[in-house]
């Protein structure tokens, strides 16, 4: 695969992280447009702007947006109506690009300086309680701010990656070694450090034992 198309790709592409397109980011849909799998009109956030500059890229014909892929909408940001929310953490879950700040049975809100308006948030909210709050029109159409909240949200989707990956394999070694400390129980395996202390214990035992012994001898009742 073309990685640096890729990166060509995914550099016009809005870093919303939608899902829209029908795919876990704007990676991985720049991916499968490289690998054939994926046309340049799926992508609802992008809109016919994003489709002509990925046509011009790839040389080819734009084309009209996939509507089965969802409609452009107003740029906005996610708000959480913090007298209602009980800190279910399931929208914290859901948040591609970490946004949104909170703990277990406490209080959430969204960071909305990083928050990419992809509104997977909001499906998962038992309470209700998550809305979208439209963006200034004459802020979004600056072409600088898309360009550094594009570039914000990939950094921040890239960083959510990793932590979860980190955090998987810490909690995949955390249960190896309880895995292995069961059997070493179970089969008493011990360490050559361990079997040294026990038999320096043991040694130590019969000692006590002995000088009991000889103390019980050279005082008879």
């Amino acid at each position: 695969m073309d990685e640096q198309l890729v990166k060509d790709i995914d550099a016009i592409l809005p870093q919303t992280q939608c899902r829209q397109c029908g795919y876990d980011g704007c990676e991985p849909y720049a991916k499968a447009i490289v690998a054939g799998d994926a046309d340049i009109n799926q992508c609802p956030p992008g809109d016919t702007e994003g489709i002509q500059r990925l046509a011009d890229l790839l040389g080819i014909q734009p084309k009209p947006l996939n509507t089965t892929h969802g409609l452009p909408k107003p740029k906005a940001v996610a708000f959480i109506d913090e007298n209602i929310c009980i800190g279910c953490t399931f929208c914290i879950k859901a948040c591609p690009v970490d946004a949104i700040v909170g703990a277990t049975k406490q209080m959430h809100t969204v960071i909305s300086a990083e928050c990419t308006g992809c509104e997977l948030c909001v499906a998962p909210c038992p309470m209700d309680c998550i809305q979208m709050e439209i963006i200034s029109t004459q802020v979004v159409q600056s072409q600088s701010y898309k360009r550094e909240k594009a570039d914000l949200a990939r950094a921040r989707y890239q960083f959510r990656l990793e932590r979860l990956e980190r955090e998987k394999r810490e909690k995949q070694e955390r249960l190896a070694q309880r895995a292995a400390a069961k059997i070493k129980v179970a089969h008493k395996i011990i360490s050559p450090e361990e079997k040294k202390q026990a038999i320096v214990q043991a040694a130590i035992k019969r000692a006590a034992a002995a000088r009991a012994k000889a103390a019980e001898s050279s005082n008879p009742k």
